[in-house]
């Protein structure tokens, strides 16, 4: 049986994507669960897994071509099975079509009726075609070795290909850094930083100003005022997150809770947990008690780890916890699964692991789209206290604060205490002050008493 493998949706907010690497050839076995291969999304690259066993039969479109979202991108079957006949050829052959496509513009042309181009009716000549004025683009330094050779096939990152849009940018005088050469944003935008931006030339066909004319234009050019400042196009990851964040705070109606936990007995715990651990390779952080708790205030009310969906609320067996990374390009939420069954030492390694694979883009789908609720941590730069967006679908967002040592009254005395304060977001149409509040004393009474995220 043939299975269609299709470009997969990396969050509500994706609309295309495209294969960064395919991590199988076509006549390979696949497993159900082996990563077929790395999906790249404006925000992050995804690995992407095989929901099914048998042989990569055809991959349909190649490496660093974008399409849309649910777009048939390979087929996977057994050796016998009969593609279907719109299989069309491997990934070599689409390859070459999109090489046609902008390489030859003349074919194309003279095929009108395949572009939607009018056609002329009998005894009429056709429209002249404008050509495009020359550009000449400016040579790499010295030290920079060009990127393609003749006959070479450009090699860059959807991302990399719209920045470099973006700011004019030619792509076959930069250097790939990435696999195979591929060029990377990093790249792009070290370019960028260097000025490596093409030039334009005045076309052999255009009219010459008279003097009058030229004079006029000079004198205009001299009497407009100068710019206030530069604009900066956004990375393709900025516009992401400014649609999510936007749809957020219009379609979600936010309301924020806050409380003071103290910390004291949490800390020394946490020093004779790490201290036990020392010789596992294993370190507890503040967040990992953060994400214990509050995966326990969820069990109790699972209501907070729902989504809302027009009149009903979507209910999640499992209990995802998300965690707000802050990369050099920008924000990602990715989830520690299962957090509802993992104890306080399975969490932190698994929070470790879970960052050290959103820095080196080897996150999982299910790990990028898969929280069910969330948490953000600005306490390593110091800050005592903010508020967070909710990260749709979700309910609701925990923002946490720095540990401080802080002097509180006990009964009719002043003492120093280890004090943090969290912050729930939530969504109203999902729950009330009320019981926001209630939520969030139980995950004050948690972090307060320890030892109850140890058993």
């Amino acid at each position: 049986m043939i299975t269609e493998v299709t470009m997969p949706s990396m969050g509500a907010d994706m609309t295309e994507g495209a294969v960064a690497r395919w991590l199988k050839k076509e006549g390979e076995a696949v497993k159900r669960g082996e990563i077929l291969a790395e999906i790249e999304t404006d925000k992050a690259v995804v690995e992407m897994e095989a929901y099914g066993n048998g042989v990569l039969r055809r991959i349909v479109v190649p490496e660093g071509q974008k399409v849309p979202v649910g777009r048939l991108i390979a087929y996977i079957g057994e050796p016998d099975d009969r593609l279907p006949e719109a299989a069309g050829g491997s990934a070599a052959r689409a390859a070459a079509g999109v090489a046609a496509g902008t390489g030859a513009v003349a074919a194309s042309r003279a095929s009108p009726s395949s572009t939607g181009a009018p056609v002329a009716p009998a005894g009429q000549k056709p429209a002249a075609v404008q050509q495009a004025a020359p550009v000449r683009v400016a040579a790499p330094p010295a030290d920079r070795p060009a990127a393609v050779e003749a006959g070479e096939r450009l090699k860059a990152s959807p991302v990399a290909r719209k920045l470099a849009e973006q700011h004019g940018v030619d792509l076959s005088a930069v250097t790939g850094t990435g696999p195979g050469g591929r060029i990377t944003r990093e790249d792009v935008e070290k370019a960028i930083a260097e000025g490596l931006k093409p030039v334009q030339m005045a076309s052999a066909q255009a009219p010459l100003q008279t003097p009058t004319v030229a004079a006029a234009a000079g004198a205009a050019a001299r009497a407009a005022p100068a710019p206030f400042a530069e604009t900066t196009p956004l990375s393709a990851m900025r516009q992401a997150i400014a649609k999510v964040t936007v749809r957020s705070k219009t379609q979600i109606p936010h309301f924020y809770v806050t409380a003071s936990i103290d910390m004291t007995e949490a800390m020394k715990v946490r020093g004779q947990v790490n201290a036990a651990l020392e010789s596992e390779g294993v370190r507890v952080s503040v967040n990992d008690f953060v994400l214990k708790a509050t995966a326990l205030a969820l069990q109790k009310h699972p209501k907070f780890n729902s989504f809302f969906e027009g009149d009903r609320l979507v209910n999640h067996a499992r209990i995802n916890i998300g965690v707000a990374i802050a990369l050099e390009a920008g924000l990602i939420v990715p989830a520690v699964l299962g957090c509802e069954s993992k104890s306080l030492k399975e969490i932190a390694r698994a929070s470790r692991t879970l960052g050290e694979k959103a820095r080196a883009g080897k996150l999982t789908q299910e790990e990028l789209t898969g929280a069910t609720f969330s948490t953000s941590n600005l306490g390593m730069f110091e800050v005592d206290q903010f508020v967070a967006i909710i990260v749709p679908p979700q309910s609701g967002i925990l923002a946490v604060g720095r540990v401080t040592r802080t002097p509180v009254v006990r009964g009719d005395q002043i003492i120093v205490a280890d004090i943090m304060k969290a912050t729930i977001s939530m969504d109203h149409r999902v729950a009330d002050g009320a019981e926001a509040a209630v939520f969030l004393v139980d995950v004050k009474k948690a972090l307060e008493n320890p030892v109850s995220l140890l058993i």
